[in-house]
C-alpha cells in the first residue's frame, strides 16, 4: 500500500484516504496508491460501499506541479479515473477544501459526491492553456448541461458547494466541517438504501436535452470577444461539444486529441510561465524566509479620491479597518459615496448582501486630521504626483504615527528615498504602488528604498497576499519597473503618431498582440492629466521633455474618459473609444509646428518600436537590479498593464521573438530614429553574444 494512500474499513464502508500534504496533489505516488487502495476495497467482501476522502485542508486540489513538463508515469490519470468509474461497488467522493482539475475529474469518476458547504469545485486547466484531459469535458456536461459546463471549463472559475449541488455536480452538502464524518454518513446511507453503482458516463438526460442546439455556436461567438486570441478556450468548446455528438468512449478519444493540441500550443508555455511566476515573485531575493512580519490590523489612507478609495476597499474587504483623511469634508463625502456606490453595485449583482455592504462601510472612518493616524499600523499616501507635497505629508506622518508604523507612498514614479528623507525613520518608508482601479487590479508593485528594512519589505509582501494582490518587490528608480517601461513605449507611440501613424493604428497593433487596450486608449482610461503632471514634474526637475500634442489635450481639458474626450471621444456611459476629427486636426497642426512631413508607417514598425524599446529598457532594469529577475518584470506587466498572459510577459515574449532579432532592430532604430532608448542594453548584447536568453538568468 502506498504511504500517501491508505485503506481501512469502518463497518460496511471501505475508506480510501489520501494524505499527501499540502494539497493532496495527484502525483504518481497518489495515483498508484489510489489504484492499489481501490483494488483492496474491491476484494474486501465486507465493504459494501467505498469512500474516497482526503486528510488535511483539502480534497485533491489538482495535478502535482512537480511533474509539470515531464512525461506522465503510469498509471495515467485517464486510466485511473476509468478504473474508478468501473468499480463494481458504489464509490462516494467526500469533498472539502477544493476539488480542482484532476481532483474534480477523480470525483466525477466516483458514483456519488458529498461535500461540506465551504468546499469549491472547478476545472481551471484553461488558465494553463490546457483543457481537462481526464474526462472532465465529457462527464461534467452530463451533470450540468452544456451551458454551465462551457462556462466552468472555459473560464476555469470555481463553483461553491451549494451552487454545485444545484447544478447536479454534487449529490449532497453537509453543513458541518468534519468531512470524514459527512462522507461516512452519506456512504452509510448509500449502503442502507441499496443505492446502485451510478456512472456519470451513463447519465444522458442533459445530453439529450442540449443535443442539436445552437449553444456551441453561440458560445464560440461570445468567446471571440472575451477570449480573443486565445487557443485553449475554443478547444474546450470543441471537447465539450464532442460529449453531445459522440458516444462516450469516442468523446474521450476526442478530448485526448484536443488536449494534446493544447499541449503543443506555444500559448501553454506562456500561461504556465505566468502561473509559476505569480507564485515565484512572492519569494524576494535576499529576504530570509524567517524575516519577522509586523502585524497590520489597522490602516490609514491619505486621499479619498479614485486611488485612495480603491485602496481602502482592498483592506475593508478582508476585515481590516481603515481611516481615510482628506483636507476637505466635501472630498471625504464624495470619496465615501463612490465607495458605497461600488459596493451597492456589487450587491445588485448578487456578489454581496446588503448586510455585507454595511459591514464594510462601517470599517471606514472618515477624518480631516492626521491625528487620527496615531494608532494605525500602516499609512498609505495616495495624493497626486508632486514631490513637494509628498515630502510635506511624510514629515507630518513622522510626527504623528507611532513607532513601528509603516509609512507607504502610492507614488507611481517618484523617488522613495527622497520621500523617506522627510522622515527620521527611512527604514519604515516603502512604496506601495497600486494600479487603477485599485479595488480591481491584482498587481501591487512594492518599492524598496535604500534604507527600507527587511522587516518592512516582508510585511508589505505579506500585506499584498492578505488583500489578495500579486505583490512584486522592485527597486527604487524613476518609474520603478512598470511605468519606466511604459514610458518608453509611450514615447515611441507618440513619436510614431508624430511621424504619420494614427493613434488608432498604434492601438490596434497592441490589441492585436493581445493587450486589452492600446497605449492611447489606456491614457484616456488613466486620465491624460496623470501623464501630463508626470511630464511637468520631470520638466521642473530639469529633464528635457519635449512638448507634445498630448500636452495640448490636457491643457484643453480633454482628460480622457472622465471628461468624455481625450485622444478619443466617448459617449455618455460608454467606454468605447471613438476616433475624433478634432484630435486629427490637432495632430496635423502639431506636425506643421514641428516641421514634420508625415509618412506611411507599417504595423511591423509600430510593433517593433513600441515593444522592442520596452524590452531594451527591461534589460537595463535587470542590469541595474531594479528588478531581481526577468519573471518579476513579466508579472508586473501581466497583472498591472494587461500584457497577454498567454505570451508570458514581455521578457518571456522577447525570448520567443529571439533576442538576436530584437538587438538587430534596436541597433537599426538607434541609427535611424535616435534617442537614448535605442542605445542597446549591455545585458541584451551580452546575452546575444553568449547565445543565451532572459530565461537563462
Amino acid at each position: 500500500m502506498s504511504e500517501v494512500v491508505s485503506y481501512n474499513r469502518e463497518g460496511k464502508i471501505g475508506v480510501i484516504t489520501v494524505n499527501y500534504p499540502p494539497v493532496n496533489a495527484l502525483g504518481q505516488a497518489v495515483r498508484s496508491g489510489l489504484l492499489a487502495a481501490l483494488e483492496q476495497g474491491q476484494k474486501d467482501a465486507d465493504a459494501k460501499v467505498l469512500l474516497l476522502v482526503c486528510e488535511g485542508r483539502t480534497f485533491i486540489a489538482g495535478a502535482d506541479i512537480r511533474e509539470f513538463g515531464k512525461p506522465m508515469q503510469e498509471p495515467t490519470l485517464p486510466a485511473l479515473v476509468n478504473t474508478f468509474e468501473n468499480s463494481d461497488k458504489p464509490l462516494v467522493a467526500a469533498i472539502h477544501g477544493t476539488a480542482l482539475g484532476g481532483g474534480l475529474e477523480t470525483a466525477l469518476s466516483c458514483h456519488y459526491r458529498v461535500a461540506v458547504s465551504s468546499a469549491k469545485v472547478g476545472l481551471p486547466e484553461v488558465k494553463l492553456g490546457l483543457l481537462p484531459g481526464a474526462g472532465g469535458t465529457q462527464r461534467l456536461p452530463r451533470l450540468t448541461g452544456a451551458r454551465k459546463a462551457l462556462d466552468m471549463i472555459t473560464t476555469g472559475e470555481f463553483v461553491g458547494a451549494r451552487d454545485a449541488l444545484a447544478l447536479g455536480i454534487l449529490d449532497a452538502v453537509d453543513d458541518g466541517d468534519d468531512i470524514r464524518a459527512a462522507g461516512l454518513a452519506y456512504a452509510q446511507k448509500v449502503a442502507d438504501e441499496g443505492k446502485p453503482v451510478r456512472r456519470v458516463r451513463d447519465i444522458t438526460d442533459k445530453i439529450e436535452a442540449d443535443k442539436g442546439s445552437d449553444v456551441f455556436d453561440q458560445f464560440r461567438d461570445e468567446l471571440k470577444k472575451r477570449a480573443r486570441g486565445l487557443f485553449s478556450p475554443f478547444k474546450c468548446v470543441d471537447a465539450v461539444e464532442a460529449a453531445f455528438s459522440l458516444p462516450f468512449d469516442e468523446g474521450m478519444k476526442r478530448e485526448r486529441e484536443l488536449f494534446m493540441e493544447c499541449m503543443e500550443s506555444p500559448q501553454r508555455g506562456g500561461l504556465i510561465h505566468s502561473f509559476f511566476g505569480e507564485r515565484e515573485v512572492s519569494r524576494v531575493k535576499g529576504l530570509a524566509k524567517d524575516t519577522p512580519v509586523r502585524d497590520v490590523k489597522s490602516v490609514g489612507i491619505i486621499g479619498a479620491g479614485t486611488m485612495g478609495g480603491g485602496i481602502a476597499m482592498n483592506f475593508v474587504n478582508v476585515g481590516i479597518p481603515v481611516t481615510i483623511v482628506e483636507v476637505k469634508q466635501e472630498a471625504l463625502d464624495k470619496g465615501l459615496a463612490i465607495i458605497r456606490r461600488n459596493y451597492e453595485n456589487s450587491a445588485k449583482k448578487g456578489k454581496l448582501t446588503q448586510a455585507q455592504v454595511e459591514q464594510r462601510m462601517a470599517l471606514i472612518t472618515p477624518s480631516l486630521t492626521y491625528d487620527d493616524f496615531r494608532d494605525v499600523d500602516l499609512v498609505i499616501e495616495a495624493v497626486f504626483e508632486n514631490m513637494a507635497i509628498k515630502k510635506e505629508i511624510f514629515a507630518r506622518l513622522d510626527e504623528v504615527c507611532k513607532p513601528g508604523a509603516i509609512l507607504a507612498s502610492n507614488t507611481s514614479t517618484l523617488d522613495i528615498d527622497e520621500i523617506a528623507s522627510a522622515t527620521k525613520r527611512p527604514e519604515d518608508v516603502v512604496g506601495m504602488h497600486f494600479f487603477s482601479p485599485a479595488n480591481v487590479m491584482k498587481l501591487l508593485e512594492n518599492v524598496r528604498g535604500s534604507k527600507t528594512s527587511d522587516e518592512v519589505k516582508a510585511t508589505v509582501m505579506a500585506v499584498a497576499k492578505k488583500i489578495r494582490k500579486v505583490g512584486v518587490m522592485v527597486g527604487n528608480g524613476y518609474g520603478f519597473v512598470g511605468n519606466r517601461m511604459l514610458h518608453k513605449r509611450g514615447t515611441e507611440a507618440m513619436s510614431l503618431v508624430d511621424e504619420g501613424a494614427t493613434p488608432q493604428q498604434v492601438d490596434k497593433v497592441l490589441t492585436d498582440l493581445g493587450f486589452p487596450m492600446g497605449q492611447f486608449a489606456m491614457s484616456d482610461l488613466a486620465g491624460i492629466d496623470v501623464g501630463y503632471r508626470i511630464r511637468e514634474e520631470r520638466r521642473k526637475a530639469g529633464e528635457d521633455i519635449p512638448a507634445s500634442w498630448m500636452d495640448k489635450l490636457a491643457e484643453q481639458g480633454r482628460l480622457g474618459q472622465k471628461t468624455l474626450a481625450g485622444v478619443y471621444k466617448y459617449e455618455e456611459g460608454s467606454r468605447k473609444p471613438v476616433p475624433d476629427p478634432k484630435v486629427e486636426q490637432l495632430i496635423e497642426q502639431f506636425r506643421k509646428e514641428q516641421g514634420i512631413t508625415p509618412r506611411a508607417i507599417t504595423d511591423q514598425e509600430i510593433l517593433e518600436r513600441c515593444m522592442y524599446a520596452m524590452i531594451n529598457e527591461g534589460a537595463r532594469i535587470l542590469e541595474e537590479g531594479i528588478a531581481d529577475r526577468p519573471l518579476d518584470i513579466d508579472i508586473v506587466w501581466i497583472y498591472g498593464y494587461g500584457f497577454p498572459a498567454h505570451r508570458g510577459g514581455p521578457m518571456f515574449w522577447a525570448d520567443q521573438e529571439g533576442l538576436d532579432t530584437i538587438l538587430c532592430a534596436v541597433k537599426k532604430y538607434r541609427d535611424t530614429v535616435g534617442g537614448e532608448q535605442w542605445e542597446p542594453s549591455a545585458l541584451l548584447e551580452k546575452l546575444v553574444s553568449e547565445g543565451r536568453k532572459f530565461g537563462d538568468l
